[in-house]
């Protein structure tokens, strides 16, 4: 345990995340963007990239930095390089932030898309080149980390769509097939985006971190093996075949199709993979991380079953909205923030007393966490966004304000679980810093440079 090197930035990656997430959730509350304004308006189109690339994005990364060498054994191949890569996508989250409102004439015009552009390139690039190098030298990769894999390949993809949008905005795209893509590529940059590089690697790195807090087996079934065909499959014909049939002037609607049946399918064995996996557990009692990812699970579960019924009634359009928020909010962040609970607590207990483990008495992980009170911001973070999602279906827009700042209220509760844990606030004193033992930072780790 002493030997684990600790990603250096990853906390940094985390406090950065969480500080989007909280204003992305305000911004709701006080009626910012969507169901207020538009689905296209500028201020909507802050709020979700406020979640995707500030919130989930940079949540990703700093979680890959630390785990891909766990999934991989091999050291990360680079523990200064995350820094720069963390700075260049603030910048440009904010860049691109700026731009949008100035599409609203809510800033001054300047070149802001370009200069978001350039930055999130060099910060999606980088991260691309620190872990790719990492899971390069770990060939043939394990299925948790071919997942990643392809997460990474649609996270290139979004990003590369994203910034074709950006630069058609200013008129500096003029080739006609880039401005057919600018036109109509938002659906595949949303599906490569959402399906692709967050949720592949939400499963990828669940797979694993699920088997490994709850001492489960790890999985290598044929059902495993077909959620990664199946899901690779369907992002590969909504990426190279929307791509396709955008630029040959065809629809795309057999294309989405196809890819959306063979996407569910793949969900549907992870889910059975995941099932699998709290059955066979070793560790009887579940700790909170786990029991509110099962809960974020439900939650993936209901998104793909209502989608499916409003398919079949005809009103898929009407409520893709309330899709993608269950999607974001219910799935994604509810895994993330349930997995940050375990994540911060088992790095700081790592960095603190995995240099004296066995030299002199130490606290256990579960030491450093208040669970039942944890337990309580959790539930109220969930009961929000059904409630949220709930006002979305129903057009209620006062409702989702009211649904929207009780989610912050509870992410600011985790968040404030976080600092605690951090800080070490629940180990008892007597054992809180034995000899040989560090104070951890609030924002970074002790690891290597």
């Amino acid at each position: 345990m002493p030997s684990v090197t600790l990603s250096r930035w990853t906390l940094s990656y985390f406090a950065v995340a969480l500080c989007s997430l909280l204003a992305a959730e305000g911004l709701m509350a006080l009626g910012w963007g969507y169901p207020v304004a538009a689905v296209e308006a500028p201020e909507t189109l802050v709020l979700v990239h406020l979640v995707t690339i500030g919130w989930l994005s940079l949540m990703l990364c700093g979680a890959l930095f630390q785990f891909v060498p766990v999934l991989v054994a091999r050291p990360i191949y680079s523990n200064f390089l995350p820094l720069p890569a963390l700075l260049c996508l603030t910048a440009g989250l904010v860049a691109l932030i700026l731009g949008f409102l100035q599409l609203g004439a809510l800033v001054p015009p300047w070149p802001w898309f370009p200069l978001a552009s350039a930055l999130l390139a060099t910060g999606f690039a980088l991260v691309l080149w620190i872990l790719g190098r990492t899971l390069w030298t770990a060939r043939p990769l394990s299925l948790p980390s071919r997942f990643v894999a392809a997460g990474l390949v649609c996270l290139a993809a979004t990003a590369s769509l994203g910034i074709v949008f950006a630069l058609a905005f200013t008129g500096i795209v003029t080739a006609v097939p880039l401005l057919a893509l600018a036109a109509n590529g938002l659906p595949l940059h949303v599906i490569a985006g959402l399906g692709g590089w967050l949720t592949f690697i939400a499963m990828g790195v669940s797979y694993r971190l699920l088997a490994m807090f709850m001492l489960a087996p790890e999985l290598d079934r044929a059902s495993t093996r077909w959620a990664f065909h199946l899901g690779r499959s369907a992002m590969a014909a909504t990426i190279g075949g929307g791509t396709a049939a955008i630029l040959a002037g065809i629809g795309m609607n057999a294309v989405l199709i196809a890819a959306a049946v063979t996407g569910a399918g793949g969900l549907l064995l992870y889910g059975c993979d995941i099932i699998h996996l709290y059955r066979s557990r070793k560790r009887r009692i579940v700790e909170l991380n786990s029991h509110m990812a099962a809960i974020a699970l439900s939650y993936l579960a209901a998104t793909i079953i209502l989608a499916i019924a409003f398919a079949l009634l005809g009103v898929f359009r009407l409520h893709i909205p309330a899709l993608v928020f269950l999607t974001a909010f219910g799935w994604l962040s509810g895994l993330g923030l349930a997995k940050l609970y375990k994540i911060v607590a088992f790095l700081t207990w790592l960095e603190c007393y995995g240099p004296v483990l066995g030299k002199t008495p130490t606290p256990r992980v579960q030491d450093l966490v208040v669970e039942p009170r944890a337990a309580r911001w959790f539930w109220l973070y969930y009961a929000t966004v059904a409630c949220a999602a709930l006002a979305l279906l129903v057009h209620a827009p006062l409702a989702f304000r009211a649904a929207a700042a009780g989610m912050m209220l509870a992410t600011a509760g985790i968040v404030a679980e976080f600092i605690r844990t951090r800080r070490l606030v629940a180990v008892k004193p007597p054992l809180r810093f034995p000899k040989g033992a560090c104070k951890p930072p609030l924002l970074y780790a002790h690891g290597q440079r």
